[in-house]
């Protein structure tokens, strides 16, 4: 059946109680307007209300790829991780095992007496502090004053830094007697505590 635009001209001149009789082309261009608003009825009653819905979805979707992706990574990354672990976990048994014991903390003074006038030094003053406890090991301060010269001064210095134990030198105040140069300081050991003797050795 041939489609006739020019009986498109009628729709204004239609009745709506006579449909049946319309013309076919008619009948079609009012089929299709009203496909169209059903179509776009059903949108709004049926997809609209879900559209919030879709993008909070769409967000959740976008949350979890990132989260897949971070664990990926890490999942990856998972052998270099335990390495370095394994690597902190050695060192600081090691730092731990530098710190010297209750029976090595009397030889200390010794060593530093040693060092001090190996490097040209004269003792004025060695002696402990008060101990200051810290989570895993004990902080025990050490004032001196000694005399000597700069040269001596930086010997002293190095060869502390040599020590088998670990010490630490702070608070520096030189003053100068004639051609004497006084020197007062403080030094710091560290004696581990038994929990971190403890903890050094577990391994998660």
């Amino acid at each position: 059946m041939k489609f006739d635009v020019s009986k498109l001209k009628e729709m204004n001149e239609l009745d709506f109680e006579q449909v049946a009789n319309w013309p076919f082309e008619v009948k079609i261009v009012v089929a299709v307007i009203e496909a169209i608003a059903i179509g776009i009825l059903a949108f709004y009653l049926l997809v609209n209300d879900k559209l919030p819905q879709l993008q909070l979805e769409q967000e959740n979707e976008a949350k979890l790829a990132a989260s897949y992706q971070a664990k990926y990574r890490i999942a990856a990354n998972l052998a270099a991780y335990e390495e370095q672990l394994t690597r902190l976990q050695a060192d600081f048994s090691s730092m731990l095992r530098s710190l010297p014991t209750d029976d090595e903390t009397p030889g200390l003074l010794d060593d530093i007496t040693y060092v001090g006038t190996s490097a040209g030094l004269k003792f004025r003053m060695l002696s402990w502090l008060p101990e200051v406890p810290k989570e895993f090991y004990t902080e025990l301060p050490i004032q001196m004053e000694v005399e000597g010269n700069y040269h001596n001064f930086g010997q002293f210095v190095s060869n502390v830094a040599a020590l088998p134990r670990i010490v630490t030198v702070h608070n520096f105040s030189i003053k100068q007697d004639g051609d004497v140069l006084k020197l007062a300081m403080h030094a710091k050991t560290y004696r581990t505590n038994a929990s971190a003797n403890s903890t050094a050795g577990v391994t998660p």
